[in-house]
């Protein structure tokens, strides 16, 4: 089964770091522009510019801040699922990825497309 749209949503605080793993030269996230902050708000924007790229409108891209509260739907996952932060929300459903990688969510993003 296949879909025309795709969301994403991104879930950390401000100051969050893009994932578990140092940002180094290897760049297993293929993410460039944000290098070498490992921060959470400039991954999601180089990543969401790269999904524009490769999808165009077939991909949206959301980021929800947890610094000034939680928004219900994101604490039903936290308290179901203790995700790690950043949680990767993919068309509802929490991914196991836990960090900003464009292999990764390229991957989710296929599956449905």
């Amino acid at each position: 089964m296949t879909i025309s749209k795709v969301e994403i949503e991104v879930v950390g605080f401000s100051d969050s770091s893009c994932g578990p793993f140092p940002c180094d030269g290897d760049r297993t996230c293929e993410l460039e522009k944000c290098a070498p902050s490992e921060n959470l708000v400039k991954a999601f924007e180089a990543l969401n510019e790269r999904l524009k790229y490769i999808y165009g409108e077939k991909v949206e891209m959301k980021l929800s801040l947890l610094d000034d509260g939680i928004p219900e739907h994101i604490l039903l996952i936290i308290e179901e699922r203790h995700p790690p932060i950043p949680i990767i929300i993919v068309n509802g459903r929490v991914t196991p990825i836990g960090r900003i990688s464009l292999p990764l969510i390229k991957e989710e993003i296929d599956k449905l497309l």
